[in-house]
């Protein structure tokens, strides 16, 4: 009888052991470092504020669970090429990040991307919107709904509503994002069989537009179609509505920020946009995010706040199912995912590695943005 005491005695203090074990390996988070590249600086530091913003309040909530300990090593590009450049090299080399997210132009990402891609450290674009992002290489990813199928679903939508047969358009030429805009506004406008009466350029930075205004207002557009940065979009909408050019306009994924209508005020309403955000969603999921975001930071969540939002949870989804902080088990899981129900919506990536999810076509009326019915 001893014997056996001791036999089940043994078994007692093995099998607690062994719970204690299992318990103490499940109850370990993952633990793992993700570099961030954002706009901190400079003239359109608005969307870095928002992106980072986003990316703030996931990362508290995330860690607040317990499955996934992420650390934040934020970046500023000042949206320059270089310093998006400096900023990945540094991630990936003195950081030891296992993935990247950002940076916030699709211009910044044609030099970060290669960087990251080569040294084999998934990089997520949240804001990055052109043409062949993710063609970059394999890891590379983006969750930011690109011009191609924002643009065509916001035009199409203006065109139904207000008969619009002929626009002129108007893009900046000296970024990768508005002269990808461009292109997918002009294909869109071509494959509609709408008469193009003109199509006018601008470059960053610039302050006067009424050269290119007045050459659009001379050819009687039904709607102008433009590919613009907040920053510029805001003036020339402003510098438009003054010259009395009163047609729609469609902007790219770059008016997708209150600070075009913070900016143009009135001179707003009317500009069309196509996004995956609607901040005044009937849905639980987006209200909670909204007052959140609005406690944390006395303000509401726009797109670029919430495409940031979602690209971390996504992460952290990659990480569980990961197991751990490996570049190459993150790359796959990422690569994986499909159905994530965000903020955003459903989404998933393509097998390239890209956006699929519905976007919703908004308006700008009584100085917010509505949708567009």
């Amino acid at each position: 009888m001893r014997k056996h005491g001791k036999f089940f005695l043994m078994a007692s203090v093995l099998a607690w052991a062994l719970m204690f074990s299992v318990s103490a390996t499940q109850a370990a988070p993952v633990a793992a470092k993700i570099g961030v590249i954002s706009i901190i600086t400079g003239p359109i530091s608005a969307y870095g504020e928002a992106i980072t913003n986003g990316l703030k309040l996931a990362r508290d909530e995330i860690n607040a669970k317990g499955e996934v300990k992420i650390d934040l090593f934020i970046e500023d590009s000042a949206g320059k090429q270089e310093q998006a450049l400096a900023a990945a090299q540094k991630l990936i080399n003195s950081q030891q990040v296992v993935a990247i997210i950002g940076p916030t132009l699709s211009t910044e990402m044609k030099v970060a991307g290669p960087e990251a891609n080569a040294s084999g450290v998934p990089i997520m674009g949240t804001s990055t919107t052109a043409v062949g992002i993710t063609q970059i290489g394999k890891y590379v990813f983006r969750n930011s709904l690109p011009e191609a199928l924002a643009v065509p679903a916001a035009v199409k939508k203006a065109v139904a509503k207000y008969n619009i047969k002929s626009v002129a358009l108007l893009y900046g030429n000296d970024d990768v994002f508005t002269k990808s805009g461009f292109d997918t506004m002009k294909k869109v406008a071509m494959d509609m069989g709408l008469k193009i009466t003109t199509i006018e350029e601008f470059q960053k930075g610039q302050a006067d537009y009424k050269a290119q205004l007045t050459k659009i207002k001379a050819t009687k557009p039904d709607a102008v179609l433009c590919s613009a940065l907040y920053q510029e979009g805001a003036v020339i909408l402003s510098q438009a509505r003054k010259m009395g050019i009163n047609v729609p306009f469609v902007g790219g994924n770059g008016f997708n920020s209150p600070e075009v209508i913070n900016i143009a005020k009135e001179a707003a309403n009317g500009l069309i946009v196509a996004t995956p955000w609607f901040g005044d969603k009937n849905d639980p999921q987006v209200k909670a995010f909204v007052q959140k975001y609005e406690k944390a930071y006395g303000k509401k969540p726009d797109q670029f706040a919430a495409q940031a939002y979602d690209a971390l949870y996504i992460m952290g989804e990659a990480l569980k199912k990961s197991g751990k902080a490996d570049r190459d088990k993150l790359r796959d899981a990422l690569a994986g995912i499909r159905n994530f129900n965000g903020v955003l919506g459903k989404f998933s990536f393509d097998a390239e590695r890209d956006v699929v999810m519905e976007p919703n076509v908004l308006i700008v009326k009584d100085g917010k943005f509505q949708i567009f019915n």
